[in-house]
């Protein structure tokens, strides 16, 4: 479920669980509903929350807000796909991102597919592997995206030119 926010800011929402959570109390049970929402701005901005509500859209509304607070920058090349492949791990979620030609597409599934969405990858093939929970697939997927080094950076810790790093590169 993915939609645009009223603002028109250019922010992409997407909801990727929703799960029902209860707590028991002397007089039965009380539901609730827990939201984890990713937003981004489809050009290496992206926000992660999860938010507890009575409700379903109450939930859903605090989580947006919490992750348009988050917001954080992750280096994009050419705009379209991650500079170098990365792995990352979170619980027993593990997942292995690789950079792909140009018109590869999205090879990913269930959260990581939303979390490449509202980041602006358009090429990227990811594997999950380990657990199939969303929190700590998308956790997981936030480690390797941050683990990746631009050219740049890299040329600066090796004292180099960009274009001696870049032309190593396939």
């Amino acid at each position: 479920m993915d939609f645009k926010d009223k603002k028109d800011d250019g922010i992409l929402e997407k909801l990727v669980h929703i799960n029902r959570i209860t707590k028991v109390v002397k007089g039965g049970r009380r539901f609730g509903f827990s939201a984890l929402v990713v937003v981004g701005n489809q050009a290496g901005k992206i926000g992660i929350a999860h938010a507890k509500a009575k409700q379903v859209p109450d939930a859903i509304k605090k989580a947006n807000e919490t992750a348009r607070r988050v917001l954080i920058h992750i280096p994009l090349r050419e705009g379209r796909t991650i500079h170098h492949d990365v792995y990352g791990k979170d619980g027993a979620g593990k997942i292995v991102l690789r950079s792909a030609p140009k018109g590869t597409g999205i090879i990913a599934g269930g959260p990581v597919r939303a979390v490449c969405e509202v980041l602006g990858i358009k090429d990227i093939v990811a594997k999950s592997m380990g657990t199939s929970n969303p929190h700590n697939m998308i956790r997981a997927t936030m480690k390797a995206l941050s683990k990746q080094n631009s050219p740049k950076h890299i040329a600066t810790i090796r004292n180099k030119k960009i274009s001696d790093v870049i032309e190593k590169r396939g």
